[in-house]
């Protein structure tokens, strides 16, 4: 798994009922993009993470002014 600041973790519910969840992931604690993860929810709270297999990351498109470089 490899992330960048910015990027969002989609966390998939592991029950019946449980909702995805979703976070932007606010800095990478490990090298190349590996976990740990800073993830901020929409509720403002922050959380230190290694995300499992149940979690995917959404990759954000870079600025347009970085994908002409």
């Amino acid at each position: 798994m490899e992330a960048h600041t910015g990027d969002r973790l989609l966390m998939h519910g592991r029950t019946v009922g449980q909702h995805d969840r979703v976070a932007e992931i606010i800095e990478v604690l490990g090298d190349g993009g590996a976990p740990p993860y800073r993830l901020r929810f929409d509720d403002g709270h922050e959380h230190l993470m290694s995300p499992g297999p149940d979690s995917v990351v959404q990759h954000m498109e870079a600025p347009k002014d970085e994908q002409t470089r």
